[in-house]
Order: C-alpha cells, then structure tokens, then sequence
C-alpha cells in the first residue's frame, strides 16, 4: 500500500526525502519485521487477556504427562496473533497485487479460517471433536487446487533458467545469460548437478508438446499433497509449548533466504538457480511471517502463556508448503520440514505396528508393546523423562542443521 503511495507521489512529482527508500525490497522486507514483531509482542498480550477473557482456555485430555494438568485454562487460537501481526505489514509494505502475494495471503486466511472453525467448535460449542477431520482434508485440498491451477494457468507465474555455457562478462547485463521467460512446471532437485525435474515428464508416453500441455493432470495432484501433508504435518507438530513455533521460523528464515535470491537476477545467476521473476516481493511477505512467529513464540515459550491452535498450527503448515511450491522447491521439503516429516511418521508407524501386533498376537500384547511409548514423537521423549523444553531445544537444533543442509544445496550441485 506505501509502495503505491510512494509510486503515485513521484508520478507527479512530488519527492519527499527518505520515501525512495520505499522501492528497494530489501528496506521494506527490514521494515515489515521489524512491525510484524512489534505487532505480536504489543498486542500479542491483549490478544491473550482476551482470549483468557472469552475463556478460550485449552482443554487438556488427562496422557499421564508431567505438568499436563497444570496447563488446563491455558487460551488457544493464539494463532491469531501470527495471522494479524503478519497481514498488516504485509498490506502495508508489498506491492500486493503480485500474483505471489495473494496466493499467500489467500492461504493466510484460508488455513487459518479452516483452524479458526476446527478451535470455534472447541471452545465455544464444547465439542471436543471439533471441526470433522474430512472437512479438514477437504479444506486443504481447495487450497492446494487453488494454488495448483494458479501456479499452472496464471500468465505472471513464470521462470527464467540460465543457459548451460552461460558466462559473465559485465555484471550489469546478467540478463543476458538466461534463456527467454518460460511457462513450465519445472522444479528443483536438491543435491543433484543437473538439478531441474520437469512434471511433465512423468507423461512419458506423450510427446514433448502434449506432455507440457497436460502436465496439469500430475502437477496439481502432487501440489494437492503438499500442501494437506505439510499442513496436518505442523499441526501435529504442535503439541508442546514452542516446538511448532520454533520450528516454523527456522523453516521460514531458510526460505526467506531462497525466496529473495530466486527474486534476484544477479544472486540467481551467481548461484546458477532459476530465476523467477515477481518472486522478490515475496521476501517481504516471508520475513513478515518470521517476525510474528518469533513475536508468538515469546509468549508461547515454556511455560506458554497462549497456545496457536488449529488456527497457527494449520495456517503454518499451508503456507510453508505453499512457499515452497511456488519457490519450486517443494522436493526439499522432506529435509527442511524433517521436524514435521518425523512427528508425522512417527504417528503412522505407532499405528501400523500397533494393528499388526493386535491382529497378530492379540489387544493386550500389542498395548503393552507398543512402538513408542506415545506419539507423536515428542511426547515419547517426554514419557522417557526428558523436560519439554529441552525436547523443543533439541528439536528445534535440529531444524537448524536441517535448514543449513538445504542452504549448503545451492553450492554443493
């Protein structure tokens, strides 16, 4: 909205000193952080006095943890916080009718509509249920067709990739080593040389030209799943105080790094990754992000003052899943999201081998045996004895290292 603002005012001629700066991505992604953060510590406390005030407090089913109980009464839907501090400076300071930034800003609100409902039903209509899980799959399923079919059909979603015999002469006319804009459903393979997978090329018994046309058939199916698998992967995740928080912005922070250098020719062509033009905008969207989750996470440290809920923890997963779609490089997940891949796997192992073992050798065996002692996986360290905190600690140490394996990616090919 200030970039418009800015834009008009020179157009006519009028020059107020210090607005310029508002045309450089990199001072407004700074400046959007730096109010994202400020939003969620200032008002992330009046949020919570009147959530506790509504009394939105989390009810707690008895798992025989330490300090479970003593969580009873603890306010939810703390998302919310992470959803205001993040929109605001993001309409302020994006040029926001860049095709990237309401395709985020949709899935703001879309995620988080859908985890509003599922703690609305909750906490108000004292259904401990909440919203049915179908209803959930189906939500994340419109938000992945959405994301698909725009990521396919918009004109101004676009690539440029660089010439393989490439060379720079002046840095000035980088340009010159990229080949013309393309419109393909192309990503990125980490840890590989020639490191760009083209969809289309699992239609492998079409030609060339009816494969790139069709390749809508597998692109959105697969976009479908990563979204609905990142999603119900962060929300899982969220089960003790800052480990979805935590984790989250170790994983923003990395893709903040690659949405700004995607967005730069002069960065894509030194690190010889496509180029995707419009994408630098979305740098400021990221980073906005980062500053309200670290703002959340202040208040949701052990012990949490505020839980986010189904409305942080849902909006989280979809939109870092998005993210990495729309920076093509959704074939990273698995290891930058290994937190969230690992809490996932742990809750589908623990069932496989409990019905195999039921079926087997029978109900009592199987309870007695189970493969975790709980799951997800972080509470079957706490069952092991270890603090939640240093669980959250470790974990989110591991999100780290996590992150710095796919930052290495960009050199190691």
């Amino acid at each position: 909205m200030l970039y418009y603002l800015y834009e008009y005012l020179t157009n006519h001629g009028i020059h107020i000193p210090g607005l310029g700066m508002l045309k450089y991505i990199s001072f407004r992604a700074g400046i959007a952080v730096l109010l994202s953060l400020t939003i969620a510590l200032v008002y992330g406390k009046r949020i919570i006095n009147y959530l506790r005030a509504k009394q939105m407090g989390e009810l707690v089913r008895d798992l025989g943890l330490d300090g479970q109980k003593q969580k009873e009464g603890t306010p939810t839907m703390g998302g919310l916080i992470i959803i205001l501090a993040t929109l605001i400076p993001v309409l302020l300071f994006t040029r926001i009718t860049n095709v990237y930034i309401v395709l985020l800003i949709v899935s703001v609100i879309w995620m988080g509509a859908i985890g509003f409902v599922d703690d609305y039903l909750k906490k108000v209509k004292k259904n401990k249920d909440g919203l049915s899980g179908k209803f959930k799959i189906v939500g994340q399923v419109g938000l992945g067709l959405i994301v698909g079919v725009t990521m396919y059909f918009h004109p101004d979603i676009t690539v440029k990739r660089k010439y393989a015999d490439a060379k720079v002469v002046n840095r000035n006319n980088v340009e010159q080593n990229f080949m013309p804009t393309e419109k393909i459903t192309v990503s990125t393979v980490p840890f590989a040389k020639n490191n760009e997978f083209d969809y289309s090329g699992m239609l492998f018994w079409m030609n060339d030209k009816d494969a790139h046309e069709w390749a809508w058939i597998v692109f959105i199916p697969i976009v479908i799943f990563i979204v609905t698998a990142v999603s119900n992967g962060a929300n899982i995740t969220d089960g003790i105080d800052g480990l979805a928080a935590g984790t989250s912005a170790v994983i923003l922070l990395a893709l903040a790094f690659f949405t700004y250098v995607s967005g730069n020719i002069i960065f894509a062509d030194y690190l010889n990754i496509m180029f995707l033009p419009n994408m630098g905008e979305t740098t400021i969207f990221v980073v906005a992000m980062v500053g309200a989750v670290i703002g959340f996470f202040w208040y949701n440290t052990y012990p949490a003052q505020v839980f986010m809920g189904d409305t942080g923890s849902l909006m989280l997963g979809g939109v870092i899943a998005v993210l990495a779609i729309i920076l093509r490089k959704e074939l990273m997940i698995p290891v930058l999201c290994g937190i969230f891949l690992i809490e996932n796997i742990s809750v589908m192992l623990q069932v496989i081998v409990f019905k195999y073992r039921k079926r087997k050798y029978g109900l009592e065996y199987a309870q007695n045996n189970r493969l975790f002692k709980m799951s997800p996986l972080h509470h079957h360290y706490q069952k092991e004895g270890f603090h939640e905190s240093k669980i959250v600690n470790r974990m989110i140490i591991i999100g780290v290292m996590l992150a710095i394996v796919c930052l290495i990616t960009l050199k190691m090919r």
